[in-house]
């Protein structure tokens, strides 16, 4: 697992019920415009506020539209171990490159011994040599992580499983610490403020919301890195951490997504589910006026 992967935007109408037709057209547009891998309902898809079947439904829509599951990595953690099995399995069932999993996140004391024991019981239950898992690392959302101790155990007593991680702590040093501590884990920071000196640390790219608008500019750094275009890198990885500042100014799920409202010409795209609200025209022109 290697490259620009995009936790994709979830579009929903105006009551709020999943859009098929617009998460579709997205997301062949971010395949086409550079991104490697698609993640579906990380937080920038608005997972928590989703219902299983919506979930269902959503890796549906892309498949049979005509995306190929090894392009789709699923984020299936929830609280409740019944409802992540099932999702984890609809992804199997697919044919997913892999699933992104968050740990069982509402009980906050949880020890790594638990966290560990969680995941021995998903694995073994499972019982699938296809499952292929990325630890998703947020804890300023989830309140708790997976600890570089903790992932080099499942490493390594499940080399062919736990394949990758998602770091979203917004700590290059803990990223770092995961490289050493898992060596044989593609890790991914958690947005193309770290891409650089993730790439240039042994990182394998970058999982970053702002894959849905700016695609093309993040792709372009990451091939100049990986090309080792020097002169022309500066100037551009400049471009898009300057843009990932101003995005993180404000919520960055309902600007982006007024922002794809304006692009395309269709309110549809606003719509987030409460306790988010949308943005307003005045925020999404003070960021997206290079734009047009």
């Amino acid at each position: 697992m290697k490259g620009i992967i995009c936790p994709i935007l979830t579009p929903f109408n105006h009551d709020l019920s999943f859009n098929d037709d617009l998460y579709l057209q997205h997301a062949k547009y971010l395949l086409e415009s550079g991104i490697h891998l698609l993640s579906p309902f990380g937080t920038t898809g608005e997972a928590l506020s989703m219902a299983v079947e919506e979930r269902i439904t959503a890796v549906d829509c892309l498949i049979n539209g005509g995306i190929h599951p090894a392009k789709i990595m699923p984020g299936a953690g929830l609280c409740n171990f019944p409802e992540t099995l099932r999702l984890v399995r609809h992804a199997l069932h697919r044919g997913c490159l892999a699933v992104m999993l968050l740990p069982p996140f509402f009980y906050k004391n949880a020890t790594d011994e638990g966290l560990y024991t969680y995941f021995v019981k998903l694995i073994e239950t499972i019982d699938n040599p296809s499952l292929k898992i990325c630890l998703y690392h947020i804890p300023p959302m989830a309140g708790m992580g997976f600890s570089p101790a903790l992932t080099k155990k499942l490493s390594i007593e499940f080399p062919e499983t736990v394949i990758a991680y998602k770091d979203s702590s917004g700590q290059m040093e803990h990223t770092l610490n995961i490289r050493t501590s898992a060596p044989s884990l593609s890790v991914f920071p958690g947005s193309e403020v770290y891409l650089k000196s993730g790439l240039e640390n042994g990182c394998e790219g970058c999982i970053s919301a702002t894959c849905n608008v700016n695609s093309q500019a993040i792709r372009d750094v990451f091939d100049m890195i990986v090309g080792d275009h020097q002169g022309e890198l500066e100037a551009r990885n400049g471009e898009i951490l300057d843009f990932r500042k101003k995005v993180d100014t404000y919520s960055p799920i309902a600007l982006m997504k007024g922002y794809l409202a304006l692009k395309n010409q269709d309110a549809r795209w606003r719509n987030v589910r409460p306790p988010l609200m949308p943005a307003n025209d005045q925020e999404i022109s003070s960021v997206f006026q290079k734009f047009g």
